[in-house]
């Protein structure tokens, strides 16, 4: 069912009809979540791509170094800190690789910082393999297409509340402050789950 629109839009591209990848075929994703981290690994090796995986700030900056791929796929948030610095280390390397931040914190402006230091797109998590591929071998001044389901008025207050807390070092007080909200009100949001 995902293969019929694929082969539109690599026909679209208008570059290799064959191969819309192009021959250097490295794909590094970086993203602490294992399962999503595996399982886009293997969808984008179905469709083509020679990937090499790290679930570490450190391990993508290492592999950056030691091999600037092509094309990669790097989550904003991760465990040992931000994928802004792969970013970084792979620019340093390599100014042609196609970059895609991917975030479950949507907001402007990491979207502006991760595109400054050389991302070509930014997607919100929970991102398919489709949206990905599509996203690496998008062409310059392609416009993607608006998201079927856009994030809910609750959903983008949550986030922005995510953001500033992050911010904030986690510190509840001053996240409110900044906020301009009770503290007891935020310890609420802060203790619930993500809207949908």
């Amino acid at each position: 069912m995902t293969d019929t629109p694929n082969h539109a839009t690599h026909d679209a591209t208008g570059s290799d009809h064959d191969d819309p990848i192009g021959e250097d075929r490295s794909l590094l994703i970086v993203d602490d979540d294992g399962p999503f981290l595996r399982r886009i690994a293997r969808a984008m090796e179905a469709r083509g791509f020679i990937v090499e995986a790290a679930e570490s700030v450190a391990e993508g900056i290492a592999r950056a170094k030691s091999n600037p791929p092509r094309h990669a796929v790097v989550d904003l948030r991760l465990g040992d800190g931000s994928g802004l610095d792969v970013i970084e280390a792979i620019r340093a390397r390599r100014d042609d690789t196609r970059i895609i931040m991917l975030t479950g914190y949507g907001n402007i402006a990491t979207a502006v910082n991760a595109v400054k230091l050389g991302a070509i797109d930014y997607l919100a998590k929970p991102a398919d393999a489709d949206d990905v591929y599509n996203a690496l071998l998008q062409r310059t001044g392609e416009r993607p297409e608006l998201p079927e389901n856009p994030m809910s008025a609750d959903r983008v207050r949550w986030e922005h509340i995510q953001r500033v807390y992050e911010m904030c070092e986690r510190n509840v007080s001053e996240t409110a402050r900044r906020l301009n909200m009770h503290r007891r009100t935020l310890q609420r949001i802060l203790a619930k789950r993500a809207p949908k």
